[in-house]
Order: structure tokens, then sequence, then C-alpha cells
């Protein structure tokens, strides 16, 4: 009997600049996945984009402020795998 995998839900992204690109995100132990408002969705871990940029970008995202703008400028290329 296989076990079912454990889904985190994802969290809506504040958007306090009300300009954000950024729609959603889910927050697991070593990486960040994003939801853009155009529906893709892209996961960024500490392999790809490095440890104190998931962090910050962990950060950003719980203070609903400044993640897109973030990403854009440090981690765009360097994400780990592209789901939509």
């Amino acid at each position: 009997m296989s076990k079912k995998p454990i889904r985190i839900p994802a969290e809506k992204y504040q958007n306090l600049s009300g300009n954000s690109v950024v729609l959603q995100y889910k927050i697991v132990h070593d990486s960040v996945t994003v939801t853009y408002t155009d529906h893709s969705v892209y996961i960024y871990t500490n392999q790809s984009a490095g440890r104190l940029n998931v962090k910050k970008m962990k950060d950003l995202a719980l203070a609903g402020k400044g993640l897109g703008t973030f990403i854009e400028a440090n981690v765009k290329e360097n994400f780990s795998r592209k789901i939509r």
C-alpha cells in the first residue's frame, strides 16, 4: 500500500504594494514555490537559487511585499523546475 504525498496548501501573496507579479507561494523546508499572475509556477530551491536567497524569498513572501522584485533582480533564472 503506497502512502499519499502530503500536500501543503499554497498561501495567497498579500501583494501589499498592489502591483506584484506574484499570486501565491508555498514554503517548505528547503524551497519556495511561486505562482505568478500569468499562472506559471516555479520552484526555487536552496540548491538552485542559494540558501540565503531562498531564506530571503521566504521572508518576503511572509511579509507580502518585495518578492517579485527580489526574484527578478536576484534569482530569475535560478529555479529548480518550472511546473507550468
